[in-house]
C-alpha cells in the first residue's frame, strides 16, 4: 500500500537540518520500498504492508529520532487519503495562488467543539474547511500573520498538526 509520511519542522529555518538522500535511506532501513521524496521539508511517499497510520508514523518518528536526534512530529496518511483531499479542494476556483491555501493534517480528528472554536477564528481574511483530520485554510493575507501560522491548531485546540500549500498536497498525490 502507498503512503505519505509529513514530517514536522524538518529544514526550516535552518532547524532539524536533514538531507532528503539520508531521509529516504532511513525508512528504506525501515523495510519501506519505493521510497520517494518531495522538496526538502520532509514528505516522503513509500509502499509498506497495510497497517495503522498512528504505527507508521510512530515508527518513523523513532527512526528519526534515533538516526538523527530530532523528536519531531511525524503523520502518516495513504495515498488514497492525500487523493480524497486533493478532489475535495474546498477553494476551486476561489484563489489564484497556491500559497493561499494550506492544508494542515492533524494528528487526530477534530471534537465538536475543537471545530467550533477553529471556526469561530474565521473571518474573511481566513477562511476554514474541516475533513476528517485535514483543515483547509483559504488565506487572503499572509500566513505568518493567521491563526493558523501563529500556531492556533497547536497552541489552542491541542492538536498536533503540519501545513502544506496546495501545490505540495498536489504534487503528494502524484509521488
Amino acid at each position: 500500500m502507498r503512503y505519505v509520511a509529513l514530517l514536522r519542522g524538518i529544514n526550516v529555518s535552518g532547524k532539524n537540518m536533514i538531507k532528503m538522500e539520508t531521509l529516504r535511506a532511513t525508512f528504506e532501513s525501515l523495510g519501506f520500498k519505493n521510497v520517494a521524496s518531495y522538496i526538502n521539508s520532509g514528505n516522503l511517499a513509500f509502499d509498506a504492508a497495510r497497517t495503522d497510520d498512528g504505527k507508521l508514523a510512530e515508527k518513523i518518528h523513532d527512526a528519526i529520532q534515533k538516526d538523527f536526534g530530532f523528536d519531531i512530529s511525524v503523520m502518516v496518511r495513504s495515498m488514497a487519503e492525500i487523493e480524497e483531499v486533493v478532489a475535495w479542494n474546498p477553494f476551486s476556483g476561489q484563489f489564484e495562488s497556491h500559497k493561499d491555501v494550506h492544508v494542515f493534517f492533524l494528528n487526530d480528528k477534530l471534537t465538536g467543539a475543537q471545530e467550533s472554536l477553529l471556526l469561530e477564528q474565521g473571518n474573511e481574511n481566513e477562511i476554514f474547511a474541516i475533513l476528517g483530520r485535514h483543515v483547509a485554510c483559504l488565506l487572503k493575507i499572509n500566513i505568518t500573520d493567521s491563526a493558523v501560522g501563529k500556531g492556533f491548531i497547536d497552541r489552542k485546540l491541542k492538536v498536533a498538526a503540519t501545513g502544506r500549500n496546495w501545490r505540495t498536497v498536489q504534487k503528494l498525490a502524484e509521488l
